[in-house]
């Protein structure tokens, strides 16, 4: 996947670099200095490594087969997803942080969540290894992806966006929904196969 190449060189071409600063999401630095690059550019940038090697292997586990699923829309497909991610899950802190010239935040989660929805909505019977160990089905991994994001997203001790996470799931849920016939219905009946 290209998307995840130009992230990789991107991330560490500037990972120690004081500009990386530049690239990063400051909803101030939008609002007050019309620096709306930042809006996508932050998810070509990571805290660090370890940053960069988790969003990574998300995207690269999910979004091959996310891409395949979406091939036949074309730009409207995997592109436009994965680019509506980015949005999305910018928009909290767009809204939350506008006026705090101290808020940054870097990285490619919001993308990255709106990959892993949209596979988890396209595979609702999937099974999926919680904590790489505890086997579930990928409708299950989605409630507890919300509940678990929707909860975290108040503890303001946390370093990571969690609004950005849930912000970029629902981008991922709402564009599959949308956009591939048969989805919600697959959704609904495995979820059903849950409480029966």
């Amino acid at each position: 996947m290209a998307v995840l190449a130009c992230t990789v060189v991107a991330s560490w071409w500037i990972m120690d670099k004081p500009s990386k600063r530049a690239w990063m999401l400051i909803p101030h630095a939008v609002r007050h200095n019309g620096e709306w690059h930042r809006v996508v550019s932050h998810a070509f940038v990571h805290a660090d490594w370890m940053h960069l090697a988790l969003n990574m292997f998300v995207l690269h586990e999910f979004g091959r087969t996310v891409q395949a699923d979406l091939a036949s829309l074309g730009w409207a497909g995997f592109p436009a997803l994965y680019l509506a991610g980015i949005l999305g899950g910018a928009v909290p802190a767009l809204r939350k942080h506008a006026d705090n010239p101290g808020y940054a935040s870097l990285g490619a989660s919001g993308a990255v969540s709106a990959v892993l929805v949209a596979f988890i909505a396209l595979h609702p019977t999937h099974t999926l290894l919680l904590f790489f160990v505890v086997p579930i089905p990928a409708v299950l991994a989605v409630l507890l992806f919300f509940w678990y994001e929707s909860k975290r997203m108040g503890n303001g001790a946390s370093r990571i966006a969690h609004d950005a996470h849930l912000g970029g799931g629902l981008v991922g849920l709402v564009w599959v929904l949308g956009g591939v016939p048969g989805t919600l219905p697959r959704m609904i009946e495995a979820l059903q196969a849950l409480f029966v």
